[in-house]
């Protein structure tokens, strides 16, 4: 057969002979870079060698073509340098270099337009480039923090070009100057890291444009400055750290924030009354504002917000209570003028005729108020008209605008009204004769009209002996039209103010009612919940549930501040009045029910029976309440609502389509199921990994789960893990461990310390993972009877195995039939399994570092179902707070389920101390 003649044309040749040239210098490209990179690095990593294709090396990742797309090398001990032609690996997608002690120059990263993850976070590189980051047009995550040894530099504004970017960590890397008005240009940022920096100037307009949820812009060495307006428009903020700057000007309007559960304001110049936007605000946890010159009353939070406010600060009392009417008279006075903090200063205590600056009292009374020359900005605030007794008022030679104020025409004894030297504009109101107004210096503010005729002729507009118009020919005085509009606007303005108030206390009527949840039947039979108030995942649950004084009463009141109750009529018409062919599974405090909704939606219902709710049990139903009201994330289960009925008590979650990890990993033969792929292990291994790091350090409050197995890892459609059962979760000590006299927890998962000597901390989870790895590593049971005695103790037997590297693949579950490709990754999570189940705590590592050995393994296998939006794809490459915001913004649409005993598994051991629930108090996260 003859070739077409198109292809023996020298033109069709010629362009072959181009492509393939530049596809061989493309790979020599990469090994050129590649063999620079290992003469770089000291000692060489494990694995590499001149003599090795660089696509074989530890760590190196290849496409098909020989292109490098990934190089993972965090926590290796590498000391060097990086190759200054790093940017030639054009296929690059993953860099990890973090947690290294790489110096010298940082190489420049511009153009690498694959580029989609950089950690370089924790080395010692000197000097970064100009437009190191430069058309890194498909960037999400860049973090250089902890690289205290950097040249001072500026913010990379050639990061504008990364606008898929979600998570920019620069914090502790030498910043300086001031932050760029660039911030609307990144549509995909959630956290926003700059702390420990010399960063100066204001924060920028175009932060209001962001998406921001973790904003950290605390310790600066010189201090942004300037006031925290902005903030009010930031309204996914949910965790703000501003503490130790140079801030200035009141706390800002943050009702619109309604997601802020950590607010740290601590070490600055705030000024002004703490407002009430604030104080009610219903997702608030944390807020520091000790060493500021915050004024007026003592801020009261609702119950369950850790507030800070020892040290330096100006309010009026020491304790919270009413401050003296004049006080607050004077700070409405303040406010108008953006509380300048040299009156903050000034202005101490609650009482203002003992020594306040600017003001003069006479009998108690206030009645000269000197602000002259004082460079105040701002406006005149209409609250002077409640200073009844003033008789002289000085704004001269300060920056005011806006009008005069009507209602200053009704203070009696104002003889003396001085604003000369100001920018104020608007027409001048009529004070009576007696009032010797100042005006001059004023180029907008309008002339008051000369008198026609009298004794004292005209009279010049700058310095006047009183209104025109305000007396009659006969000499007596009579309204004029300013007096009347005057006073129609105060009677209007308290009419407002009494319905406003009359609204306010009606509101909050309803808000204290108890809400109820009920059932009703609707024209088909089926059955409706009138409302369910689902907590925003920072709500607080009181520390004692309050039973029913009468037993046959079920339609009952749901607790302030959490997750709704539903009526017991409701649950029995959801599950069949609890039939038993709607049950789950049973566990030691009762069984768990399947459920359907009027419309659909299929949940789970724990039923603890009355016979079993002793202390244990009530202790484990007000944990489980009380840890699901303060954590959200994508990977722990979410409580929906729960009931208490006589002695019954019934928690209530969204069903988990595909039951447990249990049921998946050792009777999947029974449930008719498909056996777990690798792909599918990996991910579940760190879907709770992520779940168990929020846990334990990034939630508002850290806990330990205490009862990690896998008939608590349940699992949905999409074959996604989350963390069930907080019956068992404590509270994570401050200091370094505590002590629990009764142990609580499952046999073969217990980490030897807790199990010796009853000492917590969060490694018990550690250990706890470790083990649930090596189950999905092997198939088997931790405790398993059926087998030899040196192979009954899953770690015992498997920690014998990891000696020797040749014996993983007899080890391995058969079923898994891996290659070669797959058998590395199962290395590596052996690996980490064995460094979990350390037998020292402290040799064992943190969830972060699982999260971050298993997230490349994850990234080279993607989950099945990854075009759902809870696939790997796009959760991976997220961090922890910005998946917690997404799984917030989609919680109608998830589907969870949470039991400890779906499945029959080990009992647990009893039990935690009495009065668990009253411990939850929310972490400082600072």
């Amino acid at each position: 057969m003859s070739l077409p003649k198109t292809l023996l044309h020298p033109s069709s040749f010629s362009l072959f002979v181009t492509i393939t040239t530049i596809v061989m210098v493309a790979v020599a490209d990469d090994s050129a870079v590649m063999s620079n990179f290992l003469q770089s690095l000291m000692p060489p990593p494990p694995g590499w060698s001149q003599t090795t294709p660089f696509c074989q090396w530890k760590g190196i990742q290849c496409d098909s073509s020989n292109r490098v797309t990934s190089i993972s090398l965090a926590s290796k001990s590498l000391t060097g340098t990086l190759p200054s032609d790093l940017n030639s690996l054009s296929q690059l997608r993953t860099l990890s270099l973090q947690d290294n002690a790489l110096s010298g120059p940082l190489p420049s990263l511009a153009k690498l337009s694959f580029l989609q993850t950089a950690y370089l976070n924790r080395n010692n590189f000197s000097a970064v480039p100009s437009a190191a980051f430069a058309a890194l047009t498909s960037l999400q995550t860049l973090s250089l923090a902890s690289n205290p040894s950097l040249s001072p530099w500026t913010f990379p504004t050639d990061l504008t070009a990364s606008t898929n970017l979600i998570d920019l960590d620069l914090a502790t890397v030498s910043l300086s100057g001031p932050l760029p008005d660039i911030f609307d240009k990144f549509p995909s940022l959630q956290n926003l890291r700059l702390s420990y920096n010399n960063l100066t100037g204001s924060l920028p307009s175009s932060l209001a444009a962001s998406t921001i949820a973790s904003l950290w812009l605390n310790n600066q060495a010189t201090g942004l400055s300037g006031t925290l307006a902005v903030l009010s428009n930031m309204t996914e903020l949910s965790q703000a750290w501003l503490h130790k700057n140079q801030f200035t000007g009141p706390i800002p309007d943050l009702s619109q924030c309604k997601s802020l559960f950590d607010l740290q304001l601590r070490d600055n110049q705030l000024t002004g009354v703490v407002p009430a936007s604030l104080t009610t605000l219903s997702s608030l946890k944390n807020v520091s504002l000790d060493n500021n010159e915050l004024q007026g009353p003592v801020p009261t939070f609702g119950k369950g917000v850790k507030v800070t406010l020892d040290g330096i600060n100006s309010f009026c009392l020491d304790t919270p209570g009413d401050c003296d009417p004049r006080v607050m008279v004077l700070l409405q006075i303040a406010e108008a003028f953006g509380y300048p903090i040299r009156l903050a200063n000034a202005w101490q205590g609650n009482g203002p005729c003992n020594g306040w600056n600017f003001v003069v009292c006479s009998s108690g009374k206030i009645v000269t108020v000197n602000f002259g020359k004082q460079g105040f900005q701002g406006t005149i605030s209409p609250a002077f008209s409640k200073l009844t007794d003033l008789r002289s008022l000085f704004l001269n030679g300060n920056n005011l605008t806006g009008s005069i104020p009507e209602s200053l025409t009704f203070l009696s004894q104002l003889h003396t009204l001085d604003v000369s030297d100001n920018n104020l504009s608007g027409e001048v109101p009529k004070f009576p004769s007696i009032v010797k107004l100042v005006t001059t210096g004023n180029a907008m503010l309008g002339k008051a009209p000369s008198p026609g005729g009298g004794a004292n002729g005209s009279i010049p507009s700058g310095s006047s002996a009183g209104g025109s118009g305000g007396e009659s020919a006969n000499g007596s005085y009579s309204l004029s039209p300013g007096w009347i509009a005057g006073i129609v606007a105060i009677v209007l303005f308290f009419i407002a103010v009494l319905l406003f108030v009359s609204w306010k206390c009606y509101a909050k009527r309803k808000q204290r009612k108890f809400r109820r949840v009920n059932g009703r039947e609707n024209g088909k039979g089926s059955f409706k919940i009138d409302s369910v108030n689902v907590s925003n995942g920072y709500g607080c649950v009181p520390s004692e549930l309050q039973s029913q004084s009468s037993g046959d009463r079920s339609d009952l009141a749901a607790f302030e501040g959490g997750n709704a109750t539903i009526s017991i009529q409701v649950l029995r018409q959801v599950t069949n009045n609890f039939s038993e062919e709607n049950i789950l599974g049973r566990g030691g405090f009762g069984v768990v029910y399947k459920g359907e909704l009027h419309d659909g939606t299929k949940i789970a219902v724990k039923r603890m029976e009355s016979v079993a709710m002793g202390n244990k049990g009530l202790n484990e139903f007000q944990a489980e309440i009380a840890v699901l009201s303060k954590v959200r994330h994508r990977h722990l289960v979410a409580l929906l609502g729960y009931c208490i009925n006589g002695n019954e008590r019934l928690l209530v979650y969204e069903y988990m389509t595909q039951g447990t990890l249990t049921q998946h990993l050792f009777e999947w033969q029974e449930h008719g199921y498909a056996p777990l792929t690798w792909k599918q292990r990996v991910t579940i291994a760190l879907d709770v990994a992520r779940g168990v790091e929020y846990l334990h350090s990034l939630a508002q409050q850290s806990f330990i789960h205490r009862d990690l197995k896998p008939s608590n890892i349940l699992l949905g459609d999409d074959m996604r893990a989350k963390v069930a059962d907080f019956g068992l979760v404590k509270n994570a000590p401050d200091g370094k461990y505590s002590v629990e006299t009764r142990l609580a927890g499952t046999f073969g998962y217990l980490a030897p310390e807790y199990a010796a000597t009853g000492r917590v901390t969060t490694k018990v989870d550690v250990y706890a993972f470790g083990v649930v790895l090596m189950e999905l590593v092997t198939g088997r049971k931790t405790l398993d009877d059926t087998v030899p005695d040196e192979r009954s103790h899953l770690v015992t037997w498997f920690r014998r195995v990891l000696i020797n590297k040749e014996n993983i693949p007899k080890a391995i579950d058969q079923i898994l039939n891996p290659d070669e490709e797959t058998m590395e990754s199962i290395y590596k999570v052996a690996e980490l399994a064995g460094h979990c189940t350390a037998r020292e705590p402290y040799q064992r590592p943190d969830m972060g570092h699982a999260v971050n050995v298993l997230v490349p393994l994850v990234e080279q296998w993607k989950p099945t179902s990854h075009e759902e939006e809870d696939g790997a794809g796009s959760d991976l490459q997220m961090s922890l707070p910005q998946a917690l915001r997404r799984w917030q913004a989609d919680e109608g649409t998830s589907s969870i389920f949470n039991d400890i005993s779906i499945s029959q598994t080990q009992s647990s051991i009893p039990s935690k101390p009495a009065g668990f629930a009253d411990s939850f108090d929310s972490m400082d996260c600072r």
